[in-house]
């Protein structure tokens, strides 16, 4: 009888496969039983080879020798996993296999993952695929008892293939002519790109803020704080002095009176459930974790725990088909402080509502929740616990009623002008009960601060009100916030803004595709900003470096604005429904790449480094220079050949002392410091002595555990093949 190879994307979660279909039999890199047998990818095995493949002109750097368009890009095994993809390849070849069960991610890349190997390693047999959104031992039962066929998802490979061969053709090629030509490590993309020119265009913004001052008048009656609204145009606010001192006078020591009492019933729901940037925006917001950070936890509580379903979705709904399955999840999450909120969306029977379960609105996969795996919260550390706190409540939030709630506006009258205020009234908390009646959210931090809700006593249309106060408020306007990665996430989700000039089907297409880059991408896209130093952090802030503005003087115009990732999200769609022919998309790829790289030949503009330091490369001896990395100072030969970097400092997670600033470790081995930007100095040793004289619980092994967390951190170490093997040593 012939067996099916099991492909996953992972060891872990091909462990779990091989436990749930009965796959005891350990084998090097799988696991088999009488049916099946399992085996995994390591992420990608198999990738699109290096310019050098295609000839050993490649292999320099030559701005003659560009554009390279081959009329084939050629698959290679990556080296450094190797050994994983012969085990995968020689299962494959098995004459007892007689068909091939794809079992890794269920999206686009996932796809990519697999039809790479499977073609590298020239496999022609039959291909059914798992789609599931979560690893528990239930969902992988079902998905195995409907497995679809392999090819109901060839359109989707040739999107991947299409995405994959277009970044290589214009990103590779707009990479070298850039280098080549300004003699600079420079990079670009066209989401990476974009991405840097909306920093740029938010900075500006602040640079040219021009802040005008403003005055308001507030009322003080029968305890009630009225504010002055134009009649006509409902702003509270009046940018003439002068005008509003007149208006001040022509009321001064007159009564006021109710003209209107208005009282509306309404009702809010819970907002929606989390996709993977939402989720990304609140863990920076509220815990400052990376978008990297968060989906890597996300990861964790996926993959690991089972705790919740598939992270990289774009969708914040569910499909009506997992009405049926909340209650089970309900039970499983409703735990401790969750206890209550379960127990009382369990009184009822569970409905659909169009808040949380529409089709039409669920893709690849439908919103993060909560799975079927019963959760025991002390084997979560603590940013595991932050995160799964995120989802479970928003997921109990939805189940709950609507937060109801009568507003009560009051409109009174001073002589001629209209002053206002509001009031609300709770009838049911509802949803708010999840978070104990209080939620924090951007949209209510954006509430006019004037006009916010107040206690209002009872107040009668007619009423005549004896003005005690009558006060001129001002202030002045603010600028934009500079960008944080919260914020540029929303940016990257939704780019309209900064896509001046481009037509209306491209910025509707932009809002469908869900703006630049993906979710599974936006993490690494901001991240590579900050590697290749184009990007900065101040604090939470993020700013552009001089090299990334001389970068975007330099890349031709069209790279910058979001509208070519729209164009290109909008084909891949269509390559993806079967629509458009992909070589048609690959050709026009090729077609832009020659047109870039002229335009980059023919530039008459210049680049400069602005932060040589008058240290030498101890390699090739040339000054360096000194960049600020994500998580700290470094710096880096400024010769790209040479490629020598080395760590200054870099910010820890211990706190100053003095100022409660996250404090620099600087130095290396028995001689590290830790500097304070308040000018606070001290030694790692007298640290660790105080850290034991406080009577803070840290043992020597958490202290050393800190350590070795904050020197993974390093940007990309001189020597990897001695750190992996430090890090593979166990002392005792």
């Amino acid at each position: 009888m012939s067996k099916s190879l099991v492909l996953a994307e992972k060891p872990s979660v091909g462990r779990d496969l091989a436990r749930v279909l009965n796959c005891n039999k350990k084998g090097n890199g799988f696991f088999e039983g009488e049916k099946y047998v399992v085996t995994w990818a390591l992420g990608h095995l198999v990738t699109l080879a290096d310019p050098e493949a295609y000839g050993d002109k490649y292999a320099v750097w030559r701005l003659e020798d560009l554009p390279m368009l081959p009329k084939e890009l050629k698959l290679v095994v990556i080296k450094q996993t190797a050994k994983q993809y012969s085990i995968v390849r020689e299962q494959m070849r098995r004459k007892d296999v007689g068909e091939i069960i794809i079992a890794t991610d269920a999206g686009r890349e996932g796809e990519l993952v697999a039809r790479w190997i499977i073609e590298k390693a020239q496999i022609k047999k039959h291909i059914k695929r798992l789609w599931i959104s979560s690893v528990t031992d239930k969902a992988i039962k079902e998905g195995f008892a409907k497995l679809r066929n392999g090819r109901d998802y060839e359109n989707l490979y040739a999107s991947a293939v299409a995405r994959a061969e277009a970044d290589w053709i214009v990103g590779i090629n707009a990479t070298r002519a850039l280098t080549c030509k300004f003699n600079a490590q420079l990079s670009c993309g066209r989401v990476q790109t974009p991405t840097l020119a909306m920093v740029a265009q938010r900075e500006e913004e602040i640079k040219n803020f021009k802040p005008r001052e403003y005055y308001g008048i507030n009322a003080i009656a029968k305890g009630i704080k009225l504010i002055w609204q134009d009649s006509k145009t409902k702003e509270t606010r009046i940018f003439d002095k002068d005008r509003c001192d007149k208006l001040i006078a022509s009321i001064q020591g007159k009564d006021g009176v109710v003209v209107e009492v208005n009282k509306t019933y309404k009702k809010s729901f819970s907002p929606h459930l989390y996709d993977l940037t939402e989720l990304q925006r609140d863990g920076n917001r509220l815990f400052g974790f990376s978008a990297k950070e968060t989906l890597s936890i996300m990861q964790s509580l996926y993959e690991n725990h089972k705790l919740l379903t598939y992270p990289r979705t774009d969708s914040r709904y569910l499909s009506s088909d997992m009405v049926d399955t909340l209650a089970e999840r309900v039970k499983a999450c409703g735990v401790g402080a969750y206890s209550a909120a379960a127990a009382k969306v369990l009184r009822n029977t569970i409905k659909g509502n169009k808040n949380f379960a529409d089709d039409s609105k669920v893709s690849d996969h439908h919103a993060i929740i909560p799975t079927e795996q019963k959760v025991y919260l002390s084997k979560l550390n603590d940013r595991e616990r932050k995160i799964y706190d995120l989802v479970v409540k928003r997921f109990l939030a939805v189940l709950f009623p609507p937060f109801e709630y009568e507003e009560t506006t009051i409109k009174a009258k001073i002589g001629e002008e209209t002053f206002i205020a509001k009031g609300k009234t709770v009838i049911n908390y509802g949803w708010k009960e999840v978070y104990n009646n209080s939620f924090d959210s951007d949209e209510e931090d954006d509430v006019k601060e004037d006009l916010k809700d107040q206690l209002l006593p009872s107040t009668e249309k007619g009423e005549k009100l004896n003005i005690t106060s009558l006060v001129q408020t001002k202030g002045l306007t603010k600028p934009p916030a500079p960008f944080n990665e919260a914020t540029l996430l929303s940016a990257m989700e939704n780019p309209s803004k900064y896509m001046a000039g481009a037509s209306k089907d491209l910025i509707k297409t932009i809002g469908e595709t869900g703006g630049i880059g993906t979710v599974a991408t936006r993490a690494d896209i901001i991240d590579k900003l900050f590697n290749t130093f184009l990007l900065e952090k101040k604090g939470k802030d993020i700013y552009i470096t001089s090299k990334g503005r001389q970068l975007l003087e330099l890349v031709p115009e069209d790279l910058k604005s979001p509208a070519l990732t729209a164009q290109w999200e909008q084909k891949l769609s269509s390559i993806s429904k079967g629509i458009l022919d992909k070589n048609i998309f690959l050709d026009s790829m090729r077609a832009y790449a020659k047109d870039i790289v002229n335009q980059i030949k023919n530039s008459e503009g210049k680049f400069k480094h602005d932060n040589m330091t008058r240290t030498k490369c101890p390699r090739c001896g040339k000054y360096m220079l000194e960049v600020n990395g994500k998580k700290g100072r470094m710096l880096i030969c400024q010769d790209r050949e040479c490629g020598y970097r080395e760590g200054i400092s870099r910010i820890t997670n211990a706190r100053c002392p003095n100022c409660h600033k996250k404090l620099e470790l600087h130095g290396e081995g028995e001689g590290q410091i830790f500097i304070c930007s308040c000018g606070y100095r001290e030694k790692l040793s007298a640290f660790n002595e105080r850290k034991k004289k406080e009577n803070t619980n840290v043992s020597k092994k958490e202290v050393a555990n800190y350590l070795k967390k904050q020197s993974k951190k390093k940007e990309e170490p001189i020597n990897t093949a001695l750190a992996d093997a430090l890090a593979k040593l166990k002392l005792k």
